[in-house]
């Protein structure tokens, strides 16, 4: 037989439970239920003809319409025809002209045969704010301060990174292709 302490237990755990469960749903009130909306997809409409037609319009010499390009198109009246509508047409390739070729700038600011204290001075003037880089070239590691495209800047750099590591760096064109 069951002592009055276990009924008691048994019914607090039976109501407390369906409080739990219950009393969520009973406070909630009322719940909205959001419904999307459904656009559907028009069915294709039907066409008058079973084939479209289209009107052929003569092509139009329009070439003062066309882009300047680097190629250009020399037309030779000279040729014989075969055709009336025959045109023979030369292409002549024109080189490209870069206008940024050679016009970049950077300073060697010193060659050092240790690759670590070059890393130190270039991590010192990153953390100043100038473009700081390294390069390994016969043995020594070269601190590069630049690309820049301002010439008069990065002289004015050059007195400034001389008080800051004491080296009096040279002012040389940047290769992109060997930097």
């Amino acid at each position: 037989m069951a002592s009055k302490f276990q009924n008691r237990l048994v019914g607090t755990i039976i109501l407390v439970s369906i409080g739990v469960i219950v009393l969520p749903d009973i406070l909630d009130g009322q719940k909205t239920h959001y419904k999307e909306e459904i656009a559907s997809i028009p069915i294709k409409p039907e066409l008058d003809s079973d084939v479209e037609t289209f009107e052929v319009l003569a092509p139009e010499d329009d070439s003062a319409a066309l882009p300047p390009s680097p190629v250009e198109v020399v037309v030779e009246d000279s040729a014989p025809q075969v055709e009336q509508d025959e045109v023979v047409v030369a292409v002549k390739e024109v080189p490209e002209r870069n206008q940024y070729q050679e016009s970049a700038w950077i300073i060697q600011l010193m060659a050092l045969k240790n690759a670590d204290n070059a890393a130190n001075v270039v991590k010192d003037l990153q953390k100043r704010g100038y473009q700081a880089h390294t390069k390994l070239e016969n043995g020594f590691t070269r601190v590069i301060i630049g690309p820049d495209v301002s010439k008069n800047k990065l002289e004015r750099q050059i007195s400034e990174l001389e008080k800051i590591t004491g080296s009096k760096g040279r002012l040389l064109k940047f290769k992109p292709l060997n930097p």
